[in-house]
């Protein structure tokens, strides 16, 4: 079930949680990502307010936003970039993708697995996808106060083992959003405090956010036509006839 763009948009834009929800999710995306130089950007589901770093130096950056969701103009004041696309049919070419962020985008979806193959399809070589989904062990995925609260929660072996079944190959993972998902004032003055001891307490202290950065797995071709060619020898390394006097 996806979220209204509505909501989304006022949760990270208007609202004292979100904004603070969005710095620490932009922060661990930029460690991960920390530039993106001539490169295409893309962004499926909701994640505009995290690719704003990457439009001053990226060749293209274009936001995806589902159906189901809704489309809002992004960014605000210049050229819109975002676009309203089908779940699991997206108006871009095959392996042109160099960083594709998925957010709010794998854990509402009702087709997981076809998204995950169109996921696979527009990546290009040697680019990287990374999934940012509730972590099934942290507090905002208890909490229907945030857009963390809706959906499918995931551990990381799940996630894992989920991008392994659809030819990914996981490289890197992390959590963030380690404060709680509280608008109360205490909580809010202390967020980052939480956000800075949370790498060294997790895993006792679960991040309310699970970040599983992963590249495409191609197989090498295989089939009777392949193994007949690699099986004759190669004309040149044949012996010369013996050349008779006339």
């Amino acid at each position: 079930m996806h979220l209204d763009v509505q909501d989304l948009r006022n949760f990270y834009y208007r609202s004292q949680l979100g904004r603070a929800a969005q710095k620490a999710v932009r922060e661990s995306v930029l460690n991960l990502w920390p530039e993106a130089q001539g490169q295409t950007v893309v962004g499926y589901g909701f994640a505009v307010p995290f690719l704003r770093p990457y439009l001053p130096d990226a060749r293209r950056v274009i936001g995806l936003m589902p159906g189901p969701q809704g489309v809002i103009g992004w960014p605000q004041g210049m050229e819109n970039v975002s676009v309203l696309c089908e779940e699991t049919r997206w108006p871009l070419e095959t392996g042109h993708v160099d960083k594709l962020l998925v957010v709010h985008g794998l854990e509402t979806s009702d087709q997981p697995s076809p998204l995950l193959e169109e996921c696979w399809r527009v990546l290009g070589p040697g680019g990287s996808v990374l999934f940012v989904v509730p972590n099934r062990a942290g507090l905002w995925s208890r909490s229907d106060a945030t857009p963390f609260g809706y959906g499918r929660p995931y551990s990381q072996s799940q996630l894992e083992n989920q991008l392994k079944a659809h030819q990914f190959m996981p490289l890197r993972h992390r959590t963030t959003l380690y404060q709680p998902p509280s608008a109360r004032r205490f909580w809010r003055k202390t967020a980052g405090m939480w956000e800075q001891l949370g790498g060294h307490l997790s895993p006792v202290a679960a991040g309310g956010v699970l970040m599983v950065e992963a590249t495409k797995r191609v197989q090498a071709p295989s089939g009777p036509g392949l193994r007949e060619t690699v099986r004759r020898p190669l004309e040149v390394l044949k012996p010369k006839p013996e050349v008779k006097p006339v």
